[in-house]
Parts: structure tokens; C-alpha cells; sequence
């Protein structure tokens, strides 16, 4: 365990750079200002881009002499992310992080290039970018939340990503671990480690787990565990336990009161603390108070003003497992919802998904099919019984449906919402 004083603002490794990277740093980070003074985006993925361009090994070098913490799962990351860093920095230390979301080797060169003299760096990593990034980055510390389907025309199944990750653990059985213990998968893949603190958060997605990752026999589900009628595999016993709206620690119960809605923030909120309680010298009260009052995490929960006054939502699900919880949530009001989803790239480009995703949960409210998939959604929505109108502007849609507002949208939608003037 780590204490305080580790976490401190101290030296990483600014001083030593040569002068290459110097030059490489200094080119990211004008090109990462060109791009937001354009008008062209946040400008993080332009400025690593640039960085590995004019210095290939730069990650190596730039994530050399600090404590790099890595997080990563299909959903949560990047707020699970920014919930440990800000638990960190209510401590007073100094925490380089990829805050934008931006998890690919640019985007992580990117964060720690801005800042080279930060000692320790808490950094989000896309699930296909961990054997990389930790054969590049010396890792003190991988945080794994869970596995689940997200798009299998980029990522391939689920089972492809766990046996990456464990081949991971494999190499490096030295590396602490905090693990979710409720996701067959990420018990499997982290099972050659040898230090892993576990923490159980609950399986509200069961879809992607129906088989065992050891044996693929059909696994054996509970109501909050599961095990293998064929082999030893089962649900590894955790320290750390999500219990409705409070975190179970080895030696005292801790209320999550967060300012981020839904009952996933709470599942990210437990694994953040977990990680930081178990791996840092910090009380866990302490920690928890310091991420309390995180609103908004890269626009996500963000609420804009539409062009007739009344105020909107907008929320992020990028996968069948998050536009889930998120319809979840929804049910307890009577929101109108406007559904936009696209299908570039980032999203994935097959949107067959869509079919895996409980849209019946919306039957009975004011709903609205938009983006540039517009009439894919709507024929899911007609399969399921829900009235819909369909408009491919999200803006407009919203502004024909009554009352609240949610804009509930996929990863190139949402980012478009997220950066235009409304």
C-alpha cells in the first residue's frame, strides 16, 4: 500500500527528456491548440498524433519514472477514471489524467506529455490497448471493470479481449490488481495475478456471460453470484462489496452520495474507491467525500438549453449493456426521449445492437428515433411496440417531444451535441 506522501506532487522524469522529445512534446501541444482554436475538437488524439509521429517511443519514455495506475473496461472507464483522480487530488496530490476520454496510445502520449513532471497518473485505456500499453508503460496498478459486448466489428467478442488480458496477467503476475468479481469474464482473465483485490458490484448485464471462460460450460447464476456445474471456476470471494448505495470494506461501511445519477455511477464509484482505498494510504471516507461531487464527466449527464427553453439531457451508451442501465434509470420517470444513434467508425459501424437493447422499457412515452440511423432505430422501436416519431436532427426531434427531454446517444452523436453551441 502506497501512502499519502507517494502521492504527492513530486518529479517524474521532466528534467531528463532529450531533446527530441522535448521537440515532439512542444509540437503536440501546438498542433492540440490549432485543432481546438479551430473549432476542430478537443485536440487530444491531433497532439499524440503528432508526439508519436515525431517520436515513436515516446509513451515509454514520457510514462517513464511515475506510478501509472491503468483503468479500464467495455463501460465506466473514464468515469471511473476521473472519480479515482479526483478522490487523489482532494488529498492534495497531483494526478496527470486522460480526462477527455481519450484512451488510445495518442491520447494517453497526450496526457502525459502535458504534463512531464507529474509523478503519478491515473489513465484510462481502451480494452484492445492494454497488452500495449503495459508492455510500454510501467504499470503499478491495473483497475478492471467488466466485459461486454461493444462493437464486434472493431473489437470481436468478449472472449477475444479476456484472453488478451490475461495473457496480460500472465506476463506480469507482479502487477496488483483491483478487479470486478461479479464479471466472470474479468475473474478469468485476471486469475494469474498474484496480488488482486477484489471488490463485487453486481451483474445487472448477464447477457455476455452465460458461459464459463475456463470450461464454456453453462455457468450457474444466483441472484449476486455465479459458478461452474462442470469445473472449479466460480465467483471469487471479495473485501469489497457494493451494497445499494454503499461500499462494504474489510472495515466499515462507506455511503456513496454522488452528484452522477444512476445506479451504474454507483458501480463506478465502488470500483474507483476500492482501487484507491486498497492501493493508497487514504481512508476510504476520505476518498469518497472527494469524488462526491463530480457532476459531469466529458459531458456526460450534461443538460443544454433547446432552442424553444425548455433544458435537456444528454447521456452517452455506446453498447447494449450501457443504453440498458441508462433506459433502466429512465424508468422511474416520464422523460421524453429522443433515441440518436449513428454508425461512423467509433460507433461501430453494424448496428444490428440495437435488437440486444430493451428499447420496451420506452412504451408508453413520448419517444423520437434520430441520427443518421434513424430508421434502423425506428423499425426496432416498431418491433417492440413503441410509438415513435422519427426525426434525423436530434436538436428538432427534441423540440417536438413534450415535457423533460433525454438525449440518449451513441459515441459520434454525442460528441457532436456535446461540442456545438446550442
Amino acid at each position: 500500500m502506497s501512502t499519502v506522501s507517494d502521492v504527492s506532487p513530486g518529479s517524474a522524469n521532466g528534467s531528463s527528456l532529450s531533446a527530441r522529445v522535448r521537440i515532439a512534446l512542444a509540437a503536440g501541444r501546438a498542433a492540440g491548440w490549432a485543432s481546438r482554436v479551430a473549432g476542430r475538437g478537443a485536440g487530444t488524439q491531433i497532439s499524440g498524433r503528432v508526439m508519436l509521429a515525431l517520436a515513436p517511443k515516446i509513451l515509454e519514455i514520457v510514462g517513464a519514472g511515475r506510478r501509472n495506475v491503468l483503468v479500464s473496461a467495455t463501460n465506466g472507464k473514464t468515469t471511473t477514471t476521473r472519480l479515482m483522480a479526483e478522490a487523489l487530488r482532494s488529498i492534495g496530490a497531483e494526478v496527470a489524467s486522460n480526462r477527455t476520454g481519450a484512451n488510445m496510445p495518442a491520447g494517453i502520449a497526450a496526457a502525459l506529455g502535458r504534463s512531464p513532471e507529474t509523478r503519478l497518473a491515473i489513465l484510462e485505456v481502451d480494452e484492445r490497448w492494454v497488452p500495449y500499453v503495459v508492455d510500454q508503460v510501467p504499470t503499478e496498478l491495473l483497475v478492471l471493470g467488466n466485459l461486454s459486448r461493444d462493437q464486434l466489428d472493431r473489437f470481436g467478442e468478449v472472449r477475444s479481449i479476456a484472453k488478451k488480458w490475461r495473457a496480460v496477467c500472465e506476463a506480469n503476475p507482479s502487477i496488483p490488481v483491483v478487479a470486478n468479481a461479479s464479471d466472470p469474464n474479468i475473474a478469468w482473465a485476471v486469475a494469474p495475478a498474484h496480488n488482486i483485490t477484489w471488490v463485487a458490484l453486481g451483474a445487472p448485464w448477464r447477457q455476455d456471460a452465460a458461459t464459463c471462460p475456463s470450461c464454456s460450460a453453462l455457468l450457474d447464476w444466483s441472484v449476486d453470484s455465479y459458478s461452474c456445474p462442470e469445473c472449479q471456476f466460480s465467483q471469487p470471494d471479495a473485501a469489497y462489496r457494493l451494497d445499494g448505495d454503499g461500499l462494504i470494506t474489510p472495515f466499515e461501511r462507506i455511503e456513496l452520495q454522488l452528484a452522477l445519477p444512476g445506479a451504474w455511477n454507483k458501480m463506478n464509484a465502488a470500483l474507483a474507491l476500492t482501487a484507491v482505498a486498497a492501493h493508497f494510504d487514504i481512508s476510504p471516507q476520505q476518498a469518497a467525500d472527494g469524488m462526491s461531487d463530480l457532476e459531469m464527466v466529458s459531458g456526460r449527464f450534461s443538460t443544454h438549453r433547446l432552442a424553444d427553453g425548455r433544458d435537456a439531457k444528454v447521456l452517452l451508451a455506446k453498447n447494449p449493456a450501457g443504453w440498458t442501465e441508462v433506459l433502466r434509470w429512465l424508468a422511474a420517470s416520464d422523460t421524453s426521449v429522443v433515441l440518436a444513434v449513428n454508425a461512423h467508425l467509433a460507433d461501430g459501424r453494424d448496428p444490428s445492437w440495437l435488437y440486444d437493447v430493451p428499447y420496451e422499457l420506452l412504451a408508453g412515452r413520448d419517444v423520437a428515433a434520430s441520427g443518421e440511423r434513424a430508421l434502423d432505430v425506428a423499425v426496432r422501436l416498431s418491433y417492440g411496440g413503441v410509438d415513435h416519431i422519427i426525426d434525423r436532427d436530434p436538436l428538432s426531434a427534441a423540440v417536438s417531444l413534450p415535457g423533460d427531454v433525454a438525449i440518449i446517444a451513441s459515441y459520434t452523436q454525442f460528441t457532436h451535441l456535446t461540442r456545438k453551441s446550442w
